[in-house]
């Protein structure tokens, strides 16, 4: 737990600690589904905080464990790139937005199969008023928004491998996203009372997408920048790179006594300084870039002053 980011870490404890309440409120008659999860608008028991504390529901273990194992796995990656603030963000909208696509799911059956008409539904051997219907139509999980966390991870990673059960290949992240929106969608039309809301997934992930291009456009409003902020192998390329094109080649003078350095990237010509002067220079230069590169990875790119920013670029040039 120590490793996981704060948000990442915040948002699996509250899931847990909010379905442990569910179940123990329910022996003093407390249902936290009815007054938390996410209820048709139509429906009586329908609130408008719903669209933010349903996100924190959950059906059952089992639906809970995937979840946060799912969060657990891209959330974590993801913080990590963007930051908590950041992150946040992007994690509450892909929940709103899973949220606003389920509702309008919901209000498409209630006008396709004209449920206004109706007083009342038979449901198996029952007869039940249309408000007690409209109140099962009730929506919980973390689903929606850690689809849109899914979403993320594959755009910032599209070309890393990862190993899907029962699969036993390892596939691009960018394919897994891709696989995920087709079955999520023929889910949505192919199924029916399946108890999974497929177009709260789909929401989810659109939402996203939607937010991701609108960094992408505009890298230097709100949040700040998506295509710069390219995650760890991002950084660690650019390393990797610096440690090898220091900017010297070494080698011997022609009384072999001592060596001269060379620097490539001015045509071979020599250094006015001495090898002391020049590799202390090099290391304090790569000191600085290596503790930007632990500034981004802790708190994330947003977090940097502007002549952090600047040495950044300047250093990704040479």
């Amino acid at each position: 737990m120590r490793n996981i980011p704060v948000i990442t870490k915040n948002l699996l404890i509250i899931n847990v600690l909010v379905f442990v309440a569910t179940y123990a409120l329910r022996g003093l008659n407390i249902d936290l589904d009815t007054l938390l999860g996410l209820h048709f608008i139509l429906a009586p028991d329908f609130r408008a905080w719903q669209f933010v504390t349903y996100m924190f529901m959950h059906g059952g273990v089992t639906h809970l464990l995937m979840n946060m194992f799912m969060l657990w796995m891209f959330g974590m990656v993801v913080e990590n790139v963007w930051g908590p603030k950041k992150f946040l963000f992007y994690y509450m909208v892909c929940g709103l937005g899973a949220g606003v696509c389920q509702e309008l799911a919901q209000y498409g059956t209630y006008v396709v199969e004209g449920l206004a008409q109706y007083e009342t539904v038979r449901i198996a051997n029952s007869i039940i008023p249309m408000s007690e219907y409209l109140n099962m139509m009730n929506t919980v999980g973390a689903s929606g928004a850690i689809y849109g966390v899914l979403l993320a991870f594959g755009m910032l990673f599209p070309e890393e491998r990862m190993f899907i059960i029962p699969i036993p290949v390892p596939i691009k992240a960018k394919w897994i996203v891709i696989g995920s929106v087709v079955v999520e969608l023929f889910s949505a039309i192919g199924t029916s009372n399946d108890g999974v809301a497929h177009l709260a997934h789909l929401g989810g992930m659109l939402f996203g997408f939607i937010l991701i291009r609108y960094w992408k456009r505009r890298p230097y409003s709100g949040y700040g920048d998506f295509g710069m902020n390219k995650g760890h192998q991002f950084f660690d390329r650019m390393k990797n790179s610096w440690e090898q094109r220091g900017g010297a080649t070494p080698h011997a003078n022609a009384n072999g006594s001592r060596e001269s350095w060379t620097d490539a990237s001015h045509n071979n010509t020599t250094d006015s300084n001495s090898d002391w002067e020049y590799n202390a220079r090099k290391k304090q230069q790569q000191e600085e870039v290596d503790r930007i590169l632990d500034k981004i990875r802790k708190s994330g790119y947003d977090s940097l002053t502007k002549e952090e920013k600047q040495k950044l670029f300047d250093s990704s040039k040479k």
